[in-house]
């Protein structure tokens, strides 16, 4: 194996070990138990929010991807979960509003716990890893380009987020399988 693909693998590993594990149960509890839930991210996060929606309806949640059409309307008993590696975008900063206006709790998936979305957030889980707003110049400590590192952190996260998740529904692999769409 190469050195570059070793030190991507370590990097990830690395940033997985310094997420709190007990958060994450708590989020998924609370995912778990909410009547819907509202999934946004921009970019390559909002691609790993997607993968995460798909998961959660293979799980038999009720679930939306803020944008898309059949989205519903979230509010009390929902749970707005939002991805801001930097924590400062204005998207999400706004919808994070419109969701606790509405009676949603808001949860962000985030980097930088100190953020303008973090403090609007009724929890944060924090994946410790270097994002687009902090990898140039002597800052920079990531192998990967662009904030991929936090991008593909979250992409091992929610794929334990969804084996937590699963235990916690009760749903067998084979019913989740029967969820997946024939229409490919």
């Amino acid at each position: 194996m190469s050195s570059v693909f070793q030190n991507a693998l370590d990097e990830i590993g690395a940033i997985l070990g310094r997420v709190d594990e007990s958060r994450v149960d708590e989020v998924c509890r609370l995912l778990a138990d909410a009547n819907c839930v509202g999934l946004h991210g921009l970019g390559r996060e909002g691609l790993q929010m997607r993968g995460l929606a798909m998961r959660m309806f293979h799980l038999g949640m009720s679930v939306g991807v803020v944008g898309d059409m059949t989205m519903p309307p979230l509010g009390a008993g929902d749970v707005f979960l939002a991805s801001s590696g930097p924590g400062e975008t204005t998207t999400i900063l706004t919808l994070a509003k419109v969701a606790r206006d509405a009676g949603a709790k808001v949860v962000l998936i985030t980097a930088q716990a100190e953020s303008s979305a973090a403090q609007l957030a009724d929890m944060v889980l924090l994946v410790p890893a270097q994002t687009m707003a902090d990898d140039q110049g002597e800052g920079r400590t990531s192998a990967l380009p662009m904030g991929s590192a936090f991008e593909g952190a979250m992409f091992m996260l929610f794929e334990i987020m969804i084996l937590k998740l699963q235990a916690i529904v009760g749903i067998s692999p084979e019913d989740m399988r029967s969820r997946h769409t024939n229409m490919e």
